[in-house]
């Protein structure tokens, strides 16, 4: 399928819905306005919104180390997958396509349960033979399986975000550069990656807000996020109805934050160089 472009209109051009006012935008804030007054002027819903911000320190520090490393990793399967070494493209398209075919949900506790307990043994099995003491199963948080399974799992989409990117860059000026002498790590840092990350960061960004939820995941695991807060605080005081709403409040708040902030950053990345 081809995209056909109107006469006169670029990929990087504003779209005529950048021109209109955000009236969506203005129905977000209200509704936002009315239901954090609403819980700070009601006691059970305050009590419960203090409790819950306790768990948003864990959800941010899981999103962040995750996407960081995330980010790393699916850079490198990109950069395989692109390779001239067919044993370096084919492991990297085998990991991304099994990763990719497997339930986020049960990556977390299959990592979490079969993967971590390996790594432990691993561990023990090399370090028994340089003089280390072994280690326990239990020596490995579940903060950091949960984080090592979010890390498997995004980097395997991540890595299609940037090779798509990777191909994007017009093989011209690839060529142009090899004619003029510049090594592959120059053409990548100088030709490929400043064009490439252009096209990359909305589905980064997107990526990144999807993250933020599928954080949540890790309450399956006991960590003390904001969704495990938000069980365990129902399940003490049975106020299911106000708990849940102030859960999906603190995601909402964090979520249209950063799709907002993403937004400005691509509008910023789209204008042209004055």
């Amino acid at each position: 399928m081809k995209w056909r472009l109107r006469p006169g209109l670029r990929m990087d051009a504003p779209t005529p819905q950048d021109d209109e006012f955000p009236w969506w935008l203005v129905a977000v804030l209200a509704l936002g306005a009315y239901a954090f007054w609403h819980v700070l002027s009601d006691s059970m819903h305050r009590q419960i919104l203090f409790t819950l911000l306790k768990g948003v320190r864990i959800t941010v520090f899981v999103t962040l180390i995750s996407f960081a490393l995330a980010s790393g990793v699916g850079l490198l399967l990109a950069l395989g997958s692109s390779s001239k070494w067919r044993l370096v493209r084919q492991s990297a398209r085998f990991y991304v396509e099994i990763v990719r075919g497997v339930p986020i949900l049960v990556l977390l506790l299959y990592v979490a349960f079969v993967l971590a307990p390996a790594l432990v043994e691993l561990a023990n099995w090399v370090g028994g033979r340089l003089g280390f003491d072994p280690i326990r199963s239990r020596d490995f948080p579940l903060l950091w399986r949960a984080v090592l399974a979010l890390v498997i799992a995004y980097s395997a989409f991540i890595s299609e975000v940037f090779r798509a990117g990777f191909a994007s860059v017009p093989a011209g000026q690839v060529e142009a550069a090899k004619a003029l002498g510049l090594s592959g790590w120059h053409r990548f840092r100088f030709i490929v990656f400043p064009q490439a990350i252009k096209t990359v960061l909305p589905p980064l960004g997107n990526d990144f807000v999807a993250l933020v939820k599928d954080s949540s995941l890790v309450s399956v695991l006991g960590v003390l996020d904001v969704t495990q807060l938000g069980k365990v605080t129902a399940a003490s005081n049975f106020r299911y109805f106000e708990t849940y709403n102030v859960v999906a409040l603190i995601y909402l708040a964090v979520t249209i934050s950063l799709s907002l902030a993403l937004r400005r950053l691509e509008r910023r990345w789209r204008k042209p160089a004055a």
